[in-house]
């Protein structure tokens, strides 16, 4: 039985959101409500952090460090603890949430108005709020299928983009193996850029093809 191949399966590329429209979809949010400062915090820290949504509904107080090195602990798949460092954006952020939400360390992070943990569905809900909310100001938005996980996949994106090594981002989002990271680097287009140019022939100017405008006026009036 260990000689029989495995079933192929279709294996496709990640799902992620850009800076801007990350940008786009947490300034859709309403901060002047309890319930909109609560899903701006949630949202800045899910798009930074990469955490799982498990994880983040998971969160309590006491998981939250906003002293010397900044970050949040967590228990993740296959119960690993680990701890991920918070921008000063993210980390301004929560200590204003805090500061308002109040409670006691084991109290959840993001709760509902009675005080229980957000679900899986509700932070599906949210978000797919918010995305549509962003739409109308960032339209690439309306061509994907935006869901918790894909917030994940833009964080360790932001991450392949810096030039991170592909070990620190396994630690980063909690993987397994660095093997887990290679879907990101397929992803991302400007490394695979940055390889073909390598490739350019001697004489030739690296980089994409840019048509002139008299060649596009051409074209337009044909």
């Amino acid at each position: 039985m260990l000689a029989i191949p495995a079933k192929r399966t279709r294996t496709d590329i990640v799902s992620f959101l850009t800076q801007a429209e990350v940008d786009a979809l947490i300034g859709a949010v309403d901060t002047t409500t309890w319930h909109g400062r609560r899903d701006q915090t949630l949202l800045r820290l899910a798009a930074q952090t990469g955490l799982r949504v498990s994880e983040l509904t998971g969160l309590t107080i006491a998981d939250v460090h906003l002293g010397t090195g900044p970050h949040v602990s967590c228990r993740g798949k296959n119960r690993r603890s680990r701890c991920t460092p918070l921008t000063p954006p993210t980390a301004t952020t929560l200590a204003s949430w805090l500061g308002e939400r109040g409670g006691s360390p084991d109290d959840p992070l993001f709760p509902t108005r009675t005080g229980n943990p957000l679900s899986r569905d509700a932070v599906a809900h949210l978000l797919a709020k918010y995305v549509q909310k962003a739409a109308p100001g960032c339209p690439s938005l309306d061509s994907k299928t935006v869901t918790p996980h894909t917030l994940r996949h833009s964080a360790a994106m932001a991450l392949v983009h810096a030039g991170i090594d592909p070990t620190v981002i396994a630690l980063w989002m909690g993987h397994a193996s660095v093997a887990s990271t290679k879907p990101y680097i397929h992803a991302d287009m400007t490394l695979k850029q940055q390889a073909a140019d390598r490739l350019t022939p001697p004489g030739v100017k690296p980089g994409r093809y840019q048509a002139p405008d008299e060649l596009l006026a051409f074209l337009a009036d044909l």
